[in-house]
């Protein structure tokens, strides 16, 4: 079954291009950089496709709105529904489309040869199959071993819960840097991970984070839009803090949210831009680390006080260390 739906929506994104292509006109260079998001939930999910939203509204300002146009479909988890997004956007002269999930490589290996003046990108992913596709690649083990250092140094119980979605791409990476920085700060504490195996499910992981802190954790984190539905958990608990991922989530519940790891898609964004202005349209792996600052480490400054000195120069030196080299974060 699961073979016969993937043949048909090649069929589908085949006969749709084609349709496209022929219907479709030389876009006009009006000096205008337009730019399509496709993101598998909502604007405002704060998480994941927020926090390129944010980055591409960033854009829009710093350049002008004359400049930059923004158009935005949410909601897009179905691949045919994603598909025929993206080929309109395409069609209709959109200089960048962005696909917001790995989930959208395949979709884009077989659109983009329609589209041979049109830039795609999508992450998490390292693969550029052709010239015109770019691939942004979030170092996540980089920042999750920096708040695993803090859980490690911050929990009583020495009991830590890691909510993932899906044991697999993003997740995993951040989960097992996440492990190696508890590990380095406090070899005693037991670290427990369970995914809902989606990444959209607020009650599962809701429900997940109950029993990590039934089982006595004291520290949560996980990834993913499905990290609302845990964290309102740990802000109910009363003693438990939470450390995130993808953007600063501290607005949430800003008395257990302790730090973040934050993308800055900002730059990315403005890295692809500035690549096709010099006539690269893709065909580049594009990583987000702590090194060009496309990662980013946004604590909290209402719980500042639960960060001793001396906590936060173990943090500071760790961090000048996977910049420069010296420390590697091993997660084969």
């Amino acid at each position: 079954m699961r073979k016969i739906l993937t043949i048909m929506i090649v069929l589908l994104i085949l006969m749709s291009s084609v349709a496209f292509a022929a219907g479709s006109k030389e876009a006009v260079d009006d000096g205008v950089i337009k730019i399509a998001l496709v993101i598998p939930s909502t604007i405002d999910d704060m998480a994941w496709s927020q926090a390129m939203y944010n980055g591409i509204i960033a854009v829009q300002k710093e350049m002008g709105e004359d400049k930059v146009k923004v158009d935005i479909s949410e909601m897009l988890w179905n691949a045919v529904d994603a598909g025929s997004a993206i080929m309109q956007y395409a069609s209709e002269g959109y200089n960048l489309v962005i696909a917001h999930g790995a989930q959208y490589q395949s979709l884009l290996n077989d659109i983009a040869p329609d589209f041979p003046e049109t830039t795609f990108a999508y992450g998490t992913g390292y693969s550029t199959d052709h010239p015109n596709i770019f691939a942004y690649d979030p170092f996540a083990q980089e920042g999750s071993y920096l708040l695993g250092m803090i859980a490690g140094m911050k929990t009583k119980s020495n009991i830590i819960g890691i909510v993932g979605p899906v044991e697999s791409g993003d997740a995993i990476k951040f989960n097992k840097g996440f492990i190696l920085g508890v590990k380095a700060t406090n070899p005693e504490a037991v670290v427990r991970v369970a995914y809902t195996g989606s990444f959209g499910d607020l009650v599962a992981a809701g429900e997940i984070a109950k029993s990590q802190i039934a089982a006595g954790a004291d520290i949560l984190t996980g990834t993913a839009q499905q990290s609302v539905g845990a964290i309102r958990v740990a802000e109910g608990a009363g003693n438990v803090l939470w450390l995130s991922s993808d953007l600063d989530q501290s607005s949430l519940a800003p008395n257990t949210i302790l730090v973040a790891q934050a993308y800055n898609f900002t730059k990315v964004v403005k890295e692809m831009i500035d690549s096709r202005s010099k006539g690269v349209l893709g065909g580049k792996h594009l990583p987000l680390t702590l090194e060009n600052g496309m990662l980013q480490l946004v604590f909290n400054p209402q719980l500042d006080s639960e960060l001793t000195a001396e906590m936060k120069a173990k943090i500071d030196t760790a961090k000048k260390q996977i910049i420069d080299g010296s420390l590697k974060i091993d997660i084969e």
